[in-house]
């Protein structure tokens, strides 16, 4: 086992762009001296009911050696399911965007800081339980979900928790904590388990008010279904059969590898799963859109990246149609660990990545990525206008990363829409202020909500910018809202990375700007608005 880790990871740990996908998936039982280094693309699971049913006797260890102890760009990996006695008394995960550490058990501390405490920036951890302290050290933000740990050390910039026994109050602007008692809706991934030689996949059940894990005091709630109900989708299978497996009334089961779509993914059904291993990508091709959710009840699109292709789709990814007005508020469909990527391993362009029309949908957890480096990469060359776009009404969104987009990376259409932790940074390669010009708004705002919206609330929110190509660019704001009673933002910042270009505001007209820091990165807070 260890042989067969050390060679995956070998491949995989510097393979930011590869083609490579992998999953080790752990029969229940307990493991002897295992240090499972995970790369790029490398899904890490145990195949229990619940955490503690696996246990290794080691380590899940993700370090940044490979980029000269620079953590910043360690994506696309995954760990969940699993109980850990880490050898040292801590396990190390240094991660960035795109890197999921779900439904684990630390039997000691947890060290989210490269080795040498170097950079490293954001990550997500749910359904967990860390025993010691979570050592936060240089990561500058983070969101931690429905979990109970031991401690939390420091914050650099943007610390949020909901729902986790053990978090520290809130503080912010300093220490940078942002704390809700409890995550107002969740539910969490499904997963694969073996229920003795037979496998199911596991869809926990929705809960309201949530604090701690699902699984402390006994079998999750939620429903078993058996791998008999799935299409196990393989390198090779096309998007004919996948259409065809759901109309059947299947699920979906994407083992790793890359799938090439040359039609658009319909998940028409309620109820529908749809849940990738090892970081299983799929590619739309000659400009179709990845996949559509109809304005059903309770589908579940989980583990997997959806990167663009060379010839402009208007939307990679769009859950129910345009004007869809069911309700569906008990039984929300969920998005998790659905990431997307525009450029980086070639040419990419969307118009609009993500686009919500139907209500109550949860985003738990997902990346949208313009890619600022990499293949393919330059302001027209991988072109995506907007990131994520929310129309429907009752959305909530835990743990949102939306970044780099040619104009804005979010907007809010829909009412009562809720974000606990939106982390942005603004597209690096913007070539001077023409070409972000707003009309008379100098950059568009990371995250806007429309005019027309009368009730949305936000919490433990961060814009950065780094306009490398042109420092001399000005943002007027990172964040845009009407100002109304029912709309309410509560802990935002903006940051200037090194003076590479500066916000006059942080939300509106409010907020001092980055500019007096200089070349100083020194955020910029405003703990609520209005």
């Amino acid at each position: 086992m260890q042989a067969k880790l050390d060679e995956v990871f070998r491949q995989q740990e510097s393979a930011q762009f590869g083609s490579g996908r992998h999953a080790f998936l752990f029969k229940p039982g307990t493991y002897h001296g295992l240090n499972a280094q995970i790369g790029f693309y490398t899904h890490i699971a145990g195949l229990g009911l619940r955490p503690d049913d696996t246990t290794i006797n080691g380590d899940v260890t993700v370090d940044a050696g490979w980029f000269n102890g620079n953590a910043t760009q360690n994506f696309w990996r995954a760990a969940e399911n699993l109980a850990l006695n880490p050898v040292s008394g801590t396990n190390r995960w240094a991660v960035s965007q795109a890197a999921s550490f779900r439904r684990m058990h630390v039997k000691g501390g947890l060290n989210l800081a490269p080795n040498g405490y170097g950079w490293a920036s954001g990550g997500y951890i749910a359904d967990t339980k860390v025993d010691g302290q979570i050592g936060n050290y240089s990561q500058q933000q983070w969101y931690t979900r429905d979990s109970a740990i031991g401690g939390w050390s420091n914050s650099v910039w943007n610390q949020v928790f909901s729902g986790v026994e053990g978090a520290p109050a809130t503080s912010f602007p300093e220490p940078r904590y942002t704390t809700l008692n409890t995550t107002p809706i969740s539910r969490e991934k499904p997963f694969l388990y073996l229920d003795g030689d037979e496998y199911k996949v596991f869809a926990p059940a929705k809960r309201t008010g949530a604090r701690g894990t699902t699984w402390a005091s006994g079998t999750p709630r939620g429903e078993s279904i058996p791998l008999s109900r799935f299409y196990v989708v393989k390198p090779g299978t096309t998007a004919a059969t996948m259409n065809a497996a759901l109309e059947q009334g299947l699920h979906l089961l994407f083992t790793p590898g890359v799938y090439h779509l040359d039609r658009t993914v319909n998940v028409n059904r309620a109820d529908t799963i749809v849940l990738g291993l090892g970081l299983a990508t799929i590619i739309p091709d000659n400009g179709v859109t990845a996949m559509r959710v109809a304005d059903v009840d309770g589908v579940r699109l989980a583990g997997f990246l959806i990167d663009a292709g060379p010839v402009n789709s208007p939307t990679l990814l769009e859950v129910g149609p345009q004007g869809a007005a069911a309700d569906h508020a008990a039984n929300p469909t969920t998005v998790q660990d659905v990431y997307i990527r525009i450029g980086g391993a070639g040419p990419g362009k969307a118009t609009t990545s993500m686009v919500v029309n139907s209500d109550d949908v949860i985003i738990d957890h997902t990346w949208v990525w313009r890619a600022d480096h990499g293949e393919g990469v330059g302001w027209e060359t991988n072109r995506a206008d907007y990131g994520v776009r929310v129309n429907g009404d009752d959305v909530l969104a835990t743990g949102l990363f939306v970044e780099h987009f040619n104009k804005y990376d979010v907007e809010w259409y829909g009412e009562r829409g809720r974000t606990i932790f939106y982390q942005n940074e603004k597209a690096y390669d913007a070539p001077d202020q023409a070409a972000i010009q707003n009309g008379t708004t100098k950059g568009y705002a990371a995250y806007r909500v429309d005019d027309s919206v009368d009730t949305h609330e936000a919490w433990g929110l961060g814009s950065y910018c780094n306009y490398n190509v042109d420092p001399g660019i000005r943002q007027d704001h990172g964040f845009k809202t009407p100002v109304k009673p029912g709309v309410r933002f509560h802990s935002l910042l903006v940051v200037s990375l090194g003076g590479m270009g500066h916000y006059h505001h942080v939300i509106n007209e409010t907020g001092a700007s980055t500019v007096p820091a200089g070349t100083s990165t020194v955020p910029s807070t405003v703990v609520s608005f209005p």
